[in-house]
């Protein structure tokens, strides 16, 4: 399944008064948290459940004395994989979030992203 089609199935899942709690930060770096489940969600724990699972497997390799090239190789696929994890947190947030923030004029939270971007980007 693509996760287009993922976030179109999930789409009714979309829920801004969730237990959940979604941190970013306002533009004085003061944490900010609001309530909501993101039509992507299940789709980002996979995501991050199989970078973790990766991962664990990469620090395996080293505990196993695999030849450093492959550690390396495999290494980047776990970069590979949070940072495509991370284009699907900034995409449902530049839907959901960052709509209502304009509609609302929270320069706060546009601010926020701003800085979020700039540090995922380094």
């Amino acid at each position: 399944m693509s996760d287009h089609e993922h976030e179109l199935e999930h789409a009714h899942e979309h829920n801004h008064e969730s237990e959940h709690d979604h941190a970013y930060y306002h533009a004085h770096g003061i944490p900010h948290s609001h309530g909501h489940v993101h039509e992507s969600q299940k789709a980002v724990l996979n995501r991050l459940s199989r970078a973790i699972g990766h991962l664990e497997k990469v620090r395996r390799m080293v505990e196993e004395g695999y030849d450093c090239t492959e550690v390396l190789v495999q290494l980047a696929a776990v970069r590979s994989a949070l940072d495509n994890t991370g284009k699907v947190i900034f995409k449902d947030h530049m839907r959901h979030c960052m709509v209502d923030a304009v509609a609302a004029g929270d320069k706060e939270a546009i601010d926020g992203l701003c800085q979020a971007i700039d540090k995922f980007m380094k």
